[in-house]
């Protein structure tokens, strides 16, 4: 019995996807709910699995190739692949179509190195798969990479050790759709909103002090979750969302929405880019609430597991890159939000207090903003008030 494998239904937002690899070739034995395909969109990596016990038995549509939502991608055979694997008759015609060069070679190369079309080539082409630079998923090795390398000049070690002044080894991939749609809409975004940024800085040793007294109760009260920073950022901006809702608030052609919930995306950074898992109703989360959430998003987008709908929306963006050192710099919308807040790097400084000088754990803040949207006033205001609440954690509690 053949069945029909199709793409996935993509939402409105996903007009096509692509397929990111194959991890069954035609005629391997798979199993239910097994992984056959992957497909890439411009938000997430879609997987597709075997819907029955058997084998695919035709690719219609290879690595690279450009898919609509619900299109046929493969033909699949119910029930015959695992008696084809262990027929007698098909283990004889295999080893007659194959040559030994052949054998040998995809013997040495695992499916999970490299996709079918890769593997191919390398086969073809006598290639070793440890010399090919892999972009793929989990560092598989995809056709555009065994392109690329087969372009690539073939230098001896001798000839690069001894040549310095030789050709400068380039590589040339293909722009994945994620990083395509990435770049896409910070270029909208700087060409389409009045963006400006304001900047402050926050003293960061009350919460350092509450964190570190605290930490450890946190962690048992809590089944295990740590108490991080993030949450207290999070929580300040609730409050200071509230008290300035143009913040909180997207622009719609020539409309001005105002959201009634705080709705805060907080930017993860993964090997294929930048993704913005969004948490629902922060008002009504706690600390605990909050950096389970965070976890979690963090775990499914390093692992390319994040759903589409829990990437949407969001009225209100964080984004920390403080964790990779930056001590300031510049955040960019994103649409249609009206705010993004930037955190940066801790840092001890000598600071004026009261006439004394200090050395005091400072984090420079940055809020970028949409000036079609936001007045400098609130901007500032807004900024201030998270400083101020960050500061004097206890006004986070009692809203003040």
């Amino acid at each position: 019995m053949t069945i029909e494998i199709k793409a996935p239904a993509f939402p409105e937002s996903i007009a096509e996807g692509t397929i990111a690899s194959w991890h069954k070739r035609p005629e391997e034995a798979v199993n239910r709910d097994e992984l056959i395909v992957d497909i890439e969109t411009d938000k997430v990596v879609m997987e597709v699995v075997a819907p029955a016990d058997g084998h695919v038995s035709k690719i219609l549509k290879e690595e690279g190739d450009t898919i609509l939502s619900n299109e046929v991608i493969a033909e699949f055979t119910k029930g015959e692949g695992a008696a084809k694997a262990e027929t007698p008759q098909a283990q004889a015609s295999a080893a007659a179509a194959a040559t030994p060069e052949t054998a040998k070679s995809e013997a040495r190369i695992d499916e999970a190195v490299a996709g079918p079309a890769a593997r191919k080539l390398i086969s073809e082409n006598s290639l070793e798969p440890s010399s090919i630079s892999a972009s793929g998923k989990a560092g598989r090795i995809t056709k555009e990479d065994v392109l690329t390398h087969l372009e690539q000049p073939q230098t001896s070690a001798t000839v690069v050790s001894t040549e310095p002044q030789g050709e400068r080894p380039e590589k040339r991939v293909p722009m994945t759709r994620l990083r395509a749609t990435i770049a896409a809409r910070l270029v909208q975004a700087q060409q389409t909103a009045a963006m400006l940024t304001t900047y402050n800085e926050v003293n960061m040793q009350p919460i350092m002090a509450l964190r570190a007294k605290y930490k450890d109760e946190f962690q048992k009260a809590h089944d295990g979750v740590k108490l991080g920073f993030m949450s207290f950022f999070v929580k300040a901006s609730v409050e200071a969302l509230k008290r300035f809702p143009a913040v909180n608030a997207s622009i719609d052609g020539s409309d001005m929405v105002y959201h009634g919930y705080q709705d805060i995306g907080v930017a993860v950074s993964t090997e294929k880019g930048l993704v913005v898992p969004v948490l629902r109703n922060t008002e009504t989360m706690g600390l605990a609430d909050i950096e389970a959430s965070i976890a979690s998003y963090g775990e499914k987008a390093r692992a390319g597991k994040l759903g589409i709908d829990e990437m949407t929306g969001g009225t209100f963006t964080i984004s920390n890159g403080g964790v990779f050192g930056s001590l300031l710099s510049t955040p960019i919308l994103n649409p249609p939000q009206t705010a993004i807040l930037g955190m940066h790097k801790i840092q001890e400084r000598p600071m004026a207090v009261e006439g004394e000088v200090k050395i005091l754990p400072m984090m420079y803040l940055a809020l970028s903003y949409d000036h079609r949207m936001i007045d400098g006033r609130e901007a500032v205001q807004f900024l201030v008030t998270i400083k101020e609440l960050l500061e004097d954690p206890a006004r986070i509690l009692l809203q003040v």
